[in-house]
């Protein structure tokens, strides 16, 4: 499949090899929701045996509808991640009936553990950092924490732009995977540039943050569509990718695909074994269906879906 080139003329992206954009497509995880699931009819036919699903958990979502989506991911045999937003859950009481609700019925034994895009908390919790703190996720034996990470930084926690909250707090949290059984990574928003996110985790690894490295990237999508989602979830100057070729009328109609960014930072990651991205995380904004299409089409061995190994 062609790369697109966002670049001037001239400068196209140099060529990957496959087995580059394979390595780094190895065990990827993708993210649904209750009502986007169950557009699938069997996730076995899109989705390599043992990837990650992670369920999010948008305000106003029942918890009843955020379990019954996670059993039946795992009675298809795919481990599962599911939301844990500080901000929607009201006290301690609620978030240990949440854990034992997902462990109990969906034998859940991972979270991603996050602050939410609630402006005003529902109960007693602001952070995830809260969340981790009480204990409740250790007392239940969660064999893996992921956390929040933002290669674009967040106006939520540093409203001036910059990046020395987001950075505090990932110390924090580097502090807390020191000291916790359970195996912890980061989960990043998603961004459209290779440069600023190598960039940005290089810094972490500066700031002896050594956190892996989830990297969020946004699948297939209309343009009009990925740009109305990078707003909304707050994407920072890599947005200007999108509205760059949004002014190109002869790619205005055509879809977004994440082949450019996907082969520049395997290309980096081949040059350099030890770069902390060590998986690709992708939201399917334009379907389930279709990022997982394009991951069959483009990953090679990392993409062949459960089913067609039987």
């Amino acid at each position: 499949m062609a790369l697109l080139n966002f670049r001037k003329r001239g400068h196209a992206a140099p060529a990957t090899p496959p087995a580059a954009v394979q390595a780094l497509l190895k065990d990827y995880s993708i993210e649904v929701m209750p009502r986007t699931a169950e557009k699938v009819e069997n996730f076995r036919d899109l989705l390599p045996e043992g990837t990650r699903v992670y369920i999010a958990h948008i305000e106003g979502t029942p918890i009843e509808d955020m379990v019954a989506t996670a059993k039946r991911l795992a009675e298809d045999g795919y481990p599962v991640m599911p939301h844990f937003p500080a901000r929607i859950i009201k006290d301690r009481a609620t978030l240990a009936d949440w854990i034992a609700r997902y462990q109990g019925e969906a034998g859940v034994d991972q979270a991603l553990v996050l602050a939410g895009g609630v402006t005003h908390p529902h109960g007693d919790y602001d952070s995830s950092m809260q969340l981790l703190e009480s204990g409740e996720f250790g007392k239940a034996g969660f064999k893996r924490l992921h956390v929040a990470g933002h290669p674009e930084g967040n106006r939520d926690i540093d409203p001036s732009g910059g990046m020395e909250n987001v950075t505090a707090a990932l110390k924090w949290k580097q502090a807390f995977a020191d000291t916790s059984d359970a195996e912890m990574a980061l989960a990043t928003q998603f961004a459209f540039e290779a440069g600023p996110i190598i960039e940005w985790a290089d810094s972490l690894k500066a700031a002896d943050i050594d956190l892996p490295i989830h990297i969020g990237i946004a699948g297939p999508a209309k343009l009009q569509t990925l740009i109305k989602f990078a707003i909304a979830c707050g994407v920072g100057p890599s947005l200007k990718v999108l509205q760059k070729r949004a002014m190109d009328v002869t790619k205005l109609l055509l879809p977004y695909e994440p082949s450019e960014i996907i082969s520049e930072l395997a290309a980096h990651k081949a040059a350099n074994p030890d770069f902390n991205i060590t998986n690709v995380h992708f939201f399917p904004l334009g379907g389930i269906k279709a990022n997982a299409t394009w991951a069959i089409e483009n990953a090679g061995a990392s993409g062949v879906p459960a089913s067609a190994l039987q």
